[in-house]
Formats: C-alpha cells, sequence, structure tokens
C-alpha cells in the first residue's frame, strides 16, 4: 500500500468552473426575481454548499425537499452551459499522470453533486485514475467540516497526516487543515490573503510535480 496520497477538490482544483456556476447561478436566480451582485458571489458563492447558498440568497433558510428541489434544477443549468466547456487548469492532466507514474494514491473529495463530478470525469476520461471518489451525497457534514477529506483517507488506506489537499477556497482549505492533512492553495478563485496559510501556492500545475509533493507531504 503506498503511503503517499493526493486528494482534489474540484470546482477551481480540477477545472475553473466558477464562471460557468455563476452564469447559471444567474439565469437561476433571475427566474425566482432573486438579487445579487458579482461580490456577493465572490463572497457567498465561490467554495460553499448549495445549502448555504439558496439560504443566503433567498434570505431565508432553506431545507430539505426545498433544497433538493432547488438545487437539482440550478446543478441541472450548470451541467447544460458547462458540458461543452469542460477543460482542466493548465497542465493538471500532466501532473496527475505525474502523480500515477510515481504510485500516489489519488482521490476527488467535492461539495459538488455526483452527477457534476461525473460530468467532469466522463469528460476528461479520467476517473480511472482516481482511487476514491465522493461528491456531497456522499457526506452528512460539508466544507469547512473535515469529514469529506477524513472519509476520502479512509477510502484510500492513506494516514491523514501522509496527505496532500488541493483547495481554492477558505471553507476546503480549513476543511483540509481540519482534517490533518496538509493543503495547497490554487490560486483560481480567490488571492493568497484570502486563504488560511498553505504550504504552498499554485495557478499552473506545471508548478509542482509528484516529487514536491512528497517533500511538501514529508516536512515538518
Amino acid at each position: 500500500m503506498n503511503q503517499y496520497a493526493v486528494i482534489f477538490d474540484m470546482d477551481g482544483v480540477i477545472c475553473h468552473t466558477n464562471p460557468y456556476h455563476a452564469k447559471a447561478f444567474a439565469i437561476f436566480f433571475d427566474k425566482y426575481k432573486i438579487a445579487y451582485t458579482d461580490k456577493e458571489f465572490e463572497d457567498h458563492m465561490f467554495g460553499k454548499h448549495n445549502s448555504y447558498i439558496m439560504t443566503h440568497f433567498f434570505k431565508r433558510n432553506i431545507f430539505g425537499e426545498e433544497l433538493i428541489a432547488l438545487e437539482g434544477e440550478k446543478e441541472a443549468l450548470f451541467r447544460e452551459i458547462y458540458r461543452s466547456e469542460v477543460k482542466t487548469l493548465p497542465n493538471y492532466l500532466t501532473f496527475l499522470d505525474d502523480l500515477k507514474a510515481n504510485g500516489f494514491k489519488t482521490a476527488v473529495a467535492t461539495s459538488a453533486p455526483r452527477a457534476n463530478l461525473e460530468l467532469i470525469l466522463d469528460v476528461l476520461q479520467i476517473a480511472d485514475k482516481m482511487d476514491s471518489l465522493l461528491a456531497s451525497e456522499n457526506v452528512t457534514l460539508h466544507k469547512p467540516h473535515p469529514e469529506v477529506y477524513l472519509k476520502s483517507a479512509e477510502n484510500i488506506g492513506v494516514d491523514p497526516a501522509n496527505c496532500l489537499v488541493f483547495e481554492d477556497s477558505f471553507s476546503g482549505v480549513t476543511a483540509g487543515l481540519n482534517a490533518g492533512m496538509k493543503v495547497i492553495g490554487v490560486l483560481s478563485s480567490h488571492p493568497k490573503d484570502q486563504l488560511p496559510p498553505c504550504v504552498a501556492y499554485l495557478t499552473d500545475y506545471a508548478e509542482i510535480n509528484a516529487a514536491k509533493v512528497k517533500q511538501l507531504i514529508r516536512q515538518d
């Protein structure tokens, strides 16, 4: 069993989906006559779970069957918009191949619905390169709670201390840190000063490789 693992968030980490989520939410909110601003999207959408987003923008608690219905409607819009636009952050696939060639376990741990995860993995054809795939339906407690990262580590049989997380949001980085893992901040959605302290930061996966990952996990 390999002793090292890399766990990726999806939105903003594997693919820069935020602009397409924003488009989907804009259409969705216009339908329901919900006011919004670009600043609100930045502060209350990116990296947040749909239960939080819906509750914030509708200005009341959204949960249960209503949340399931509204979330399903918005995420279907997103998939329709994004299906023909799927692409990774620069050099992600090369980095993933380097990890696999060097024996790393790899996983995806996203707050997005599984249908979104399956869409992206199917288009990129990388599902077979992942040892664990967890989406919002697989956890009870969402980021910044560490459940999705701890479950991922358990699935792949690697100690959390030997896992490196890639995250782009405050809540996601916090979830990784709360799981006892080291985190690299992916600067696709927020600048460095809007994230908790990470062991490293990147904008392009050409800036990292398997050897560097091993070094970062081993460092105190």
